[in-house]
């Protein structure tokens, strides 16, 4: 529901426009005010999302609540101008009301006001939310918030796919990372995992096969049997052995064998 408060000098008036906003149940009426005084209070109390505001008012009149409140920094909230006098529509869009109303007010009209005041407001709030998860996502991954906003705009994925540029393996009490890019290929022994780089060194990882998979970017590295990961870039070529069965060659001479299963992984490799 949006927070409304309704100002008014006349009570007529005020309370004719409190009936009428009761029809609608998007609307919570936080407040009536009789003069621009009590308006100013009422919204820093409030802060509502939007004001029914009188234009012509003894003392603080309509332009000048939203003078003082700009003066005293509060947040402006929507503003609907209700007013008996069609002469006061410029000045009102140039301070950027939402909406202008004559007195008596129609109930079509009013209607027509609400309306254009929650599609505002729910265009508002979207746009708030986003920024909100665009902050969050900035946070986590270190990207620019304008970079993420202009993803969303687009209806991109908020978040650019991100994979470790290390692994860090326990071993003996210590821990070492080792570049992602600087594995050739990986293989299952039992419970643990074999992580050979191209520096000719193994490195043991106690963690399942397919966890590590999905650490690793599938640009860059392809599964070739439920037992061994290969990175693209150390395929040599693909061979077909003379019982029907395939392995891969890598640069480093090694030879891998490719199951049935995925073959087909292996040949996109070849044909991207």
């Amino acid at each position: 529901m949006l927070k409304v408060i309704v100002v008014d000098d006349e009570p007529l008036a005020r309370r004719g426009m409190l009936v009428r906003l009761a029809d609608f149940p998007e609307l919570e009426i936080v407040a009536e005010c009789s003069n621009g005084e009590e308006a100013v209070a009422a919204i820093r109390e409030h802060q509502p999302d939007a004001v029914f505001l009188d234009v012509e008012m003894p003392g603080l009149d309509g332009f000048g609540v939203l003078n003082q409140l700009q003066q005293q920094q509060i947040d402006l909230p929507y503003v609907v101008f209700v007013t008996a006098y069609d002469h006061y529509a410029l000045s009102a869009f140039e301070v950027q009301a939402l909406d202008y109303v004559l007195k008596p007010v129609e109930k079509e009209r009013l209607a027509a006001a609400v309306s254009k005041l929650t599609k505002n407001f729910a265009a508002k709030d979207h746009q708030r939310h986003k920024g909100q998860l665009a902050a969050v996502v900035a946070q986590l991954t270190g990207e620019k918030t304008d970079q993420i906003l202009q993803r969303l705009d687009q209806s991109q994925p908020v978040m650019n796919e991100r994979f470790p540029e290390a692994i860090s393996i326990k071993d003996s009490g210590e821990i070492t990372r080792v570049p992602v890019s600087a594995i050739d290929w990986v293989d299952a022994a039992g419970d643990y995992m074999c992580i050979h780089t191209r520096d000719g060194q193994t490195h043991i990882l106690r963690r399942t096969m397919k966890e590590l998979e999905q650490e690793l970017d599938p640009k860059l590295f392809v599964r070739v049997h439920r037992s061994a990961i290969v990175n693209v870039n150390t395929i040599a070529k693909l061979q077909m052995l003379a019982n029907g069965e395939h392995q891969l060659m890598l640069t480093n001479g090694q030879a891998v064998k490719v199951s049935r299963s995925y073959k087909d992984r292996v040949k996109m490799v070849f044909n991207s």
